[in-house]
């Protein structure tokens, strides 16, 4: 350019970027790198609350069992004996009503009463011994249904079995050897004997107990 607009000399105007793109470039910036750091926070959160506590017990319940399987196949390991409890008593074999004889003895002042209830005994498969009234340390004395009188061996077989035709009787000892002889002395108020059907459902149950249920371990 020639006249007054002509440039002289060796340095030229230097041309400088306006200010406000390098604001805007930086806020950019900033924006992007809080917006990075929120995502990563947001992940962090999902893996504590839905899947790190699992992953975490999942990794601590594989190394228990190869802990266990290195235990177990390790020469000159004897594997722990499993735990018993030793308050489990040991099953006995009842006897059926066949092998009982049952002595069938009224203390009440209702007649007849012994009887009848030792006829339908004796339909149900026991043995049927004595037939009458109760002796003075019972006669009138007993306030329930019945009392059931056996040795103490009988506590355990004989007695529970009788004990099925009449649920609300008493059970009691004596000094009686013989474990498959009883009495059942009819108290005052007894009404009759437990439904024959009834009577079977609970004579089976008792010779079949329904085991309790165990809690299984999870498996490796």
């Amino acid at each position: 350019m020639g006249g007054q607009y002509r440039i002289t000399g060796g340095k030229y105007p230097r041309m400088r970027r306006p200010r406000r793109r390098r604001r805007l470039v930086l806020t950019v910036v900033a924006s992007m790198t809080v917006v990075g750091l929120i995502g990563w926070g947001t992940v962090q959160l999902i893996d504590v609350f839905t899947g790190g506590g699992d992953q975490a017990s999942a990794a601590g319940s594989k190394a228990a069992c190869a802990k266990d399987a290195k235990t177990k196949t390790r020469p000159g390991t004897k594997a722990s004996p499993s735990p018993t409890n030793p308050k489990t008593p040991a099953k006995t074999t009842l006897p059926r009503p066949a092998q009982i004889t049952v002595n069938v003895l009224n203390a009440t002042p209702r007649s007849g009463l012994a009887k009848e209830t030792a006829e339908e005994l004796k339909k149900r498969g026991f043995r049927i011994g004595d037939v009458g009234n109760a002796t003075k340390e019972y006669d009138k004395k007993v306030d329930g249904p019945a009392v059931l009188l056996g040795a103490k061996t009988a506590a355990g077989s004989a007695l529970p079995v009788l004990r099925t035709q009449l649920p609300g009787a008493e059970l009691k000892t004596d000094a009686r050897t013989k474990a498959t002889e009883v009495d059942l002395i009819i108290g005052t108020d007894f009404k009759e004997l437990l439904r024959k059907k009834a009577a079977d459902k609970a004579l089976t149950a008792l010779a079949k107990p329904t085991p309790k249920p165990t809690t299984a371990r999870k498996s490796c």
